[in-house]
């Protein structure tokens, strides 16, 4: 039996960019929000996957009375543009707030942990299920060659700056919500990172494979609204 989830409200769609995929889409509580989550999306960077991935997790968002800020960004243009475009995308958030938590799935895990050592206003990150560790995903060929096409070419020395274990830690606390039985990006991804990090990270090990994090009827997604409840308040 499946808890019942709260119906679509209303989103509000804002550009930031000429791009067609550069835009976001606010959702608000109907009373006074907590805070901002920022929800990036996933699917190894590829433009076949977007925004879609993320909007079935606003209604429990809203319904906790996060201000949900769902980010679309340009794939398969490049590691410039989409890093870009995150980054131009949660500094154009138009709610004020302390708190602003970012929650990436997967690749998006990757690029909310990325962006949150690029000073544009997160205080928190949940890497749901993140591709954390370029290079070593890379080796494992995630994604049949995913991070390779994201960059360019295979990760190396000179892609520090935009890998995030090796960013570690980057200085706000960052949660790695990873299902044990995810076959799509191992949990290695998230124990390596968490390592790396140091105190300002934890492994948050839940049951599900790599879509349990992102099912809004799971345990696994009721445990990163678990850790975003007891974050600090506005």
């Amino acid at each position: 039996m499946t808890a019942e989830q709260p119906e679509q409200p209303e989103s509000q769609r804002t550009s930031y960019g000429d791009d067609p995929s550069q835009y976001a889409e606010l959702t608000r509580p109907a009373g006074e929000a907590r805070g901002v989550a920022v929800v990036v999306h996933g699917g190894f960077w590829k433009p076949e996957y977007g925004v879609e991935y993320a909007r079935p997790l606003v209604p429990s968002l809203v319904a906790a009375g996060w201000a949900a800020w769902a980010v679309e960004y340009r794939r398969g243009t490049g590691a410039a543009d989409t890093l870009a475009d995150v980054r131009a995308a949660i500094a154009a958030c138009p709610v004020e707030a302390e708190t602003m938590v970012g929650i990436g799935h997967s690749a998006g895990g990757h690029l909310a942990t990325w962006a949150a050592g690029q000073d544009v206003g997160l205080t928190h990150v949940v890497a749901q299920a993140g591709v954390l560790d370029l290079v070593a995903a890379h080796d494992a060929g995630l994604g049949g060659g995913a991070v390779e096409a994201f960059l360019g070419h295979p990760p190396g020395r000179g892609d520090a700056e935009v890998d995030p274990i090796r960013q570690a830690p980057v200085g706000v606390p960052v949660w790695c919500v990873h299902g044990r039985d995810d076959d799509t990006v191992p949990i290695s991804q998230s124990e390596a990172y968490v390592t790396a990090a140091g105190g300002s990270a934890e492994l948050v090990a839940v049951d599900g494979d790599h879509f349990a994090v992102i099912d809004p009827d799971s345990a696994a997604w009721a445990r990163t609204l678990a850790i975003l409840d007891d974050l600090p308040v506005r």
